[in-house]
């Protein structure tokens, strides 16, 4: 595959990385937007570029890597939080990880941190077990909360709170859940919490 609609400089620097890289894409120069297909490099020529997981050249040129994806999923596997993890941050905990592309998610501290600026998806399902109270869990960026889910119903013996939302998040925002309103008593196991990055900015 070769590369296309390369102005001059930048058909070059894409045809002396090909090799070196697996597959080249390289854009015009006024368009941002990357299209990654395979390989471990990929091409962006920008006229307004930025350095942030890039390396940039003078003529307008980012070299990103192709192969960065960043994805986290944490259960919750048992109904008991330990004391050493008492709500005195209102944090929701969670005990086990399922997947965590990157290792951007701290499993102790229940946070997951942005490894660069971009588009990323978050959702959530916190379960409340015999608990009559009403809950309220917030999806928080930065210790700002973002959207909320409640759960209040006093007739089922089983229920979740549950939301998502895509965001724009900046290289090492914090992102992690916390219990505003109400308790966790009786357990929430099950409860999940995800992410991933949609696309790189």
């Amino acid at each position: 595959m070769v590369p296309a609609r390369c102005p001059g400089p930048c058909a070059i620097l894409a045809l002396a990385l090909l090799l070196g890289c697996g597959v080249v894409l390289c854009l015009g120069q006024n368009d941002t937007e990357p299209i990654v297909l395979e390989g471990k490099c990929l091409v962006v020529c920008d006229s307004n570029p930025s350095s942030d997981g890039a390396v940039t050249s003078s003529l307008g040129i980012s070299v990103r890597s192709a192969g960065a994806k960043v994805a986290f999923s944490a259960v919750r596997g048992t109904n008991h939080e330990p004391s050493e993890m008492s709500n005195t941050s209102m944090t929701i905990y969670f005990d086990q990880v399922l997947v965590n592309i990157g290792n951007h998610f701290d499993l102790k501290a229940s946070v997951f941190q942005a490894p660069r600026r971009g588009i990323y998806s978050f959702s959530f399902h916190v379960v409340k077990v015999y608990n009559r109270q009403t809950i309220q869990v917030n999806l928080m960026q930065n210790d700002y909360p973002v959207i909320s889910a409640f759960a209040g119903d006093q007739d089922v013996t089983r229920e979740a709170a549950s939301n998502g939302v895509l965001l724009m998040v900046e290289r090492e925002d914090r992102v992690y859940l916390k219990l505003e309103r109400g308790t966790l008593m009786g357990g929430w196991k099950y409860s999940t919490f995800s992410g991933f990055l949609v696309f790189p900015l």
